[in-house]
C-alpha cells in the first residue's frame, strides 16, 4: 500500500469515511470489487475461498465452517457481514479480529487511491489483502446481498459455494420472486466448483438448473444423504441451525476436512438465539430481519413474555414482524437507527408500546418482563448489537 497508517488519534481509523462510501445509485456488481483487487495486485488469488451465500444463515454457516477449517488445521480467514460491536469483527483471521491499525491504513489508502469506492467493495478488498499478507490457506467468504449480483462474484480460486436457502429479501435489488432471487444466488456457481444447498422447493428448482447451464456439481441432502448428516445437533440453538450445520458438515467433507465437522458443531456466533441471563430473566437476542428468518424463528421460540423488535424502513418490516406477534402477547416498539420503521407506527398498527431509543426501550421491556420469564429481541442485527451491548454493561 502506497500511504503510511495516519497517527492514532480521534479519527484513527476514519470510520466515518469508510461508511459514507455508498453507491450513490450505481449498479451492483463486482465490477467495482474486481477494480480495487486489481489496483492491489490481486490479492484474492493467494488464498482458497468458500463463498457462503443465501437469504438467511449465512453468518452462522461461515462461524461452523470457520470453527471447523481450523479444527482441521487450516489458516483460515473469514469475511462476514455487517458486524454487531466494531467493524474489526469483519475480518478475522484464525479467530482473531482484525487490527484496527490495518483498517487505518488502508483507509488511508483508499483516500488516495479509491476515493469512489463502495463500502462493501472496499471492506472485501482490505479482508482480501489482509488475507494475502497473513498467508491464509481457505477464506470463508460471505456474500453481501445475492450472488452473481454481489462483489464477492469478483473472487477467483472459489473451492466451493454454499448455498443457505432462498428466500424473499432485498427484493428491489434481485427480484421481487423466490425465483427470481434464486437465479441470482445461484449464479455464484462456476464450472466444476462444487455448489451444495439445503435449498428446497421452487428454489432448489432453480439452483439444480443453474447448476447445470454452468456446469456445477450440484449436492443436496437429497442428492448426497450421507455428505449432510450430522453425528449430533450443533450447539446453535433452532431447526434452521441443523440446516445450517448439514451444509456446513458438508462442505467440509466435499473438500476432505471431515476431521473438522466435530468443531463446526461446537461453534457458536452471536446475536443468533443468544441466551443472557440478567436479573432472574432470560434475554433470547437474535438478528432475524426479515420474513424468512422471523418465521424459524418463531418455530425456535413459540412463546416470550414480551418482545422488543425494531426494524429498518427498507425492509418489509409489517411481514417480518408478522410471525412473532403470537409469540409474546407484550411488545415494545423501538429504532435500531435513523433508518429505522418509525416505532410510533408500528405501536400504533400492532399493539404495544414505542420507545424510541434502544437503551430505555431495553429497560421498559426488561421491566414488563416477569421474574423468570423471557424477554425476546428481533428486528435487526443493529437492534442486536446495541442490546448485547446494553447488557454487558448492566449489572445482572
Amino acid at each position: 500500500m502506497a500511504a503510511p497508517p495516519p497517527a492514532p488519534g480521534s479519527d484513527w481509523p476514519d470510520y466515518p469515511w469508510l461508511y459514507a462510501r455508498t453507491r450513490a445509485g450505481r449498479a451492483r456488481g463486482p465490477d467495482g470489487a474486481r477494480a480495487l483487487l486489481s489496483a492491489l495486485g490481486h490479492p484474492e488469488r493467494a488464498f482458497a475461498s468458500i463463498r457462503v451465500v443465501g437469504t438467511n444463515g449465512k453468518g452462522s454457516t461461515c462461524a461452523m465452517l470457520e470453527a471447523g477449517l481450523r479444527a482441521a488445521g487450516v489458516r483460515t480467514g473469514r469475511f462476514t457481514s455487517p458486524h454487531l460491536h466494531a467493524y474489526e469483527e469483519r475480518i478475522r483471521v484464525d479467530g482473531a479480529d482484525l487490527d484496527p491499525a490495518r483498517t487505518a491504513a488502508f483507509i488511508a489508502w483508499a483516500k488516495a487511491h479509491a476515493p469512489d469506492g463502495a463500502f462493501f467493495d472496499l471492506t472485501l478488498a482490505l479482508a482480501c489483502q489482509v488475507f494475502a499478507e497473513e498467508r491464509v490457506e481457505v477464506a470463508v467468504m460471505e456474500a453481501g446481498v445475492g450472488g452473481q449480483s454481489d462483489a464477492t462474484q469478483a473472487l477467483s480460486r472459489v473451492a466451493a459455494v454454499a448455498l443457505t436457502n432462498v428466500g424473499l429479501d432485498h427484493t428491489a435489488v434481485l427480484g421481487e420472486t423466490v425465483a427470481a432471487i434464486a437465479r441470482d444466488k445461484a449464479g455464484a456457481a462456476q464450472p466444476g466448483v462444487p455448489l451444495l444447498t439445503t435449498a428446497t422447493g421452487e428454489a432448489l428448482t432453480v439452483v439444480a438448473e443453474v447448476a447445470q447451464t454452468v456446469g456445477a456439481p450440484l449436492l443436496t441432502p437429497h442428492s448426497h444423504p450421507e455428505l449432510f448428516a450430522l453425528p449430533r445437533p450443533p450447539t446453535l440453538a433452532g431447526a434452521h441451525q441443523t440446516q445450517n450445520a448439514a451444509l456446513a458438515a458438508a462442505t467440509l467433507r466435499t473438500l476432505g476436512y471431515a476431521r473438522g465437522v466435530d468443531a463446526a458443531l461446537n461453534a457458536v456466533h452471536p446475536a443468533r438465539l443468544e441466551r443472557v441471563e440478567h436479573s432472574g430473566k432470560t434475554v433470547l437476542v437474535d438478528g432475524a430481519h426479515n420474513p424468512h428468518a422471523t418465521h424459524a424463528l418463531a418455530l425456535a421460540v413459540p412463546h416470550a413474555d414480551v418482545l422488543l423488535f425494531g426494524g429498518l424502513a427498507r425492509k418489509d418490516t409489517a411481514a417480518t414482524l408478522a410471525p412473532l406477534l403470537a409469540v409474546a402477547p407484550t411488545r415494545v416498539f423501538t429504532a435500531p437507527g435513523d433508518l429505522a420503521t418509525p416505532p410510533a407506527e408500528l405501536a400504533a398498527m400492532f399493539g404495544g408500546e414505542a420507545v424510541p431509543d434502544p437503551a430505555q426501550a431495553l429497560t421498559r421491556a426488561l421491566s414488563l418482563t416477569p421474574p423468570g420469564g423471557t424477554l425476546l429481541v428481533a428486528g435487526s442485527l443493529y437492534l442486536a448489537g446495541a442490546v448485547r451491548a446494553q447488557l454487558a454493561t448492566r449489572p445482572a
